[in-house]
């Protein structure tokens, strides 16, 4: 039996590294033409069975033209990275926010990546804002805090303002606006480098710092690893401790868990997802932090915040948006509920292509074969629950989401005065939280406008397929999801009622002029 494990385990490490092998060999070689026009046929025919709404923003007379041109310009051969920088402008002409294309990155064996995991390129420790039509370094979880305000003005032979024009032909926003663009290339330039140019061991970065010109030599180096073995001189003496105290180790343990579980903790940024607290000593003005819509226990995090809010009488809640990529349906239908002040329904049926979406969804081409085989089995499970949710109604399928459902606020519902921060970087989630609280009049927004739309956006669930020759990875959204309430013209995001851009000078002053804007409207209204 022993023997006959090992022997799987053998084969399994095998066909590992002769995937790693031949998916690499498929992204390096040049493809040819006829091939390259195949995967182009295939990213539209995908994008045309799966996408509710394909034709929202873009007429299917232009994107027609657009990927019917992309086959006309390609008439030579070329690898699959080439390939995704023809590719991914195309599909941004869909301007639906949820589409993306994945670049062809290379594969690593287990022995590979536990290697490059000892090693690190301080670089990718940045953390970049675009304000200013300039690319600035906002934070660094590196050594080098001085980098902290500088402006970044090329990367080996590269302009970053050429870079950045180039990137932002890459992805899409929901409809028209053009916030998205501005803060997610900043926010995400690392990620779009990577894309763009791959593993490098060395950059040589040009930065400016105010007046003065200077280059910084990135080299990705050995991380520093801690000894197992101590010097025998510097061990101490383990002090025993008692069993009371054992006790309260494990209780403070638990207590951390919890509140780590509940507000989302990050790891990588040593932040949390959900921060509440209140501003000043009088506790008339509380301030609610939300990253995103995803991880943790969050419906403990919003009945705890909500009753320390009705507890101390609290008349004034700024609701910070700002750089929300959004998350799940489920929580800011939760989160509304401590909000609103009447009753309400969430979001709408769900317009899609199928009538069993999530099976569609569980048997892409990308999902693991172990995935797929649990699927088979289950499917009848799938497949009865989806067509009890699916309807036709005037020619277009719809799915019924729980959110439909007409519901009452929560007892403990705020009633006082809510401020909401929205930036570019507001997408999906919170864009669908902030249409709600827009239409009914029920806070006053400050900041810019939404890169999410107004009048809802594709998501859902995902469809990831994999181009079959290029190894590229298209993921599309599958159903509608948006509020009962529209405006028009569609296309476009969540408007503030106070517009405001922070510049740099806010930045290097440490200033937040959205917040310190709430905070002189509510003095002036005492």
């Amino acid at each position: 039996m022993k023997k006959a494990i090992l022997l799987v385990l053998f084969f399994l490490i095998l066909m590992s590294c002769r995937s790693v092998k031949n998916h690499n060999e498929q992204i390096t070689k040049l493809h040819g033409v006829a091939d390259i026009h195949e995967d182009i046929d295939k990213a539209y025919s995908q994008l045309k069975r799966h996408h509710p709404k394909l034709y929202q923003y873009t007429s299917k007379e232009v994107l027609d033209f657009k990927f019917d041109s992309l086959k006309r310009s390609i008439d030579t051969p070329m690898d699959s990275r080439a390939f995704y920088k023809r590719l991914a402008p195309v599909v941004a002409q869909v301007k639906q926010g949820h589409i993306s294309l994945g670049s062809a990155n290379k594969w690593y064996t287990k022995k590979e990546r536990k290697q490059l995991l000892k090693r690190k390129l301080e670089f990718y420790a940045l953390d970049f804002e675009y304000l200013d039509n300039k690319l600035w370094v906002k934070n660094t979880r590196g050594k080098d805090s001085t980098l902290v305000g500088c402006e970044m003005l090329k990367i080996n032979d590269d302009l970053v303002s050429d870079l950045i024009t180039v990137y932002k032909t890459r992805f899409a926003s929901d409809g028209y606006n053009n916030t998205l663009h501005d803060r997610y290339v900043g926010r995400h330039f690392s990620s779009f480098y990577y894309k763009d140019k791959g593993y490098v061991d060395s950059l040589k970065v040009a930065f400016k710092n105010k007046d003065s010109l200077f280059i910084k030599t990135f080299k990705r180096i050995q991380k520093k690893e801690t000894s197992k073995k101590q010097d025998s001189t510097k061990i101490k003496k383990r002090i025993k401790r008692t069993s009371k105290e054992k006790k309260a180790s494990r209780l403070a343990f638990k207590k951390k868990r919890k509140f780590n579980r509940r507000h989302g903790y990050i790891k990588k940024n040593k932040e949390y997802t959900r921060n509440f607290c209140f501003v000043g000593t009088d506790k008339s003005i509380a301030y609610m932090k939300l990253r995103s819509f995803t991880n943790g226990n969050y419906k403990r995090f919003y009945k705890g915040s909500f009753a320390k809010l009705d507890s101390a009488k609290t008349k004034n809640l700024i609701l910070d948006l700002r750089d929300n990529g959004g998350g799940r349906i489920a929580e800011i239908d939760y989160l509304y509920s401590y909000l609103a002040t009447k009753k309400y329904k969430f979001i709408e049926d769900s317009e899609v292509n199928s009538r069993i979406p999530f099976l569609k969804f569980l048997m892409s081409n990308t999902t693991p074969n172990t995935i797929k085989v649990l699927s088979g089995i289950v499917s009848p499970i799938i497949v009865v629950q989806n067509l009890m949710r699916t309807r036709k109604r005037n020619g277009k399928l719809y799915y019924r989401f729980r959110q439909t459902k007409i519901k009452a606020p929560k007892p403990l519902h705020f009633t006082g005065n809510i401020y909401v921060l929205i930036n570019g970087n507001s997408f999906s989630a919170s864009s669908l939280i902030s249409t709600h609280l827009k239409a009914t009049k029920r806070a006053i927004f400050v900041g810019e406008e939404t890169g999410g739309a107004y009048n809802g956006t594709v998501a859902g669930i995902y469809k990831m397929y994999e181009l079959p020759n290029t190894k590229l990875k298209i993921r599309m959204g599958m159903m509608q999801i948006e509020a009962p309430q529209k405006q028009y013209p569609d296309g476009y995001g969540v408007m503030p009622d106070i517009e405001i851009l922070p510049t740099i000078i806010d930045r290097n002053l440490k200033k937040d002029p959205e917040f310190d804007w709430v905070l002189k409207d509510i003095k002036s209204r005492r």
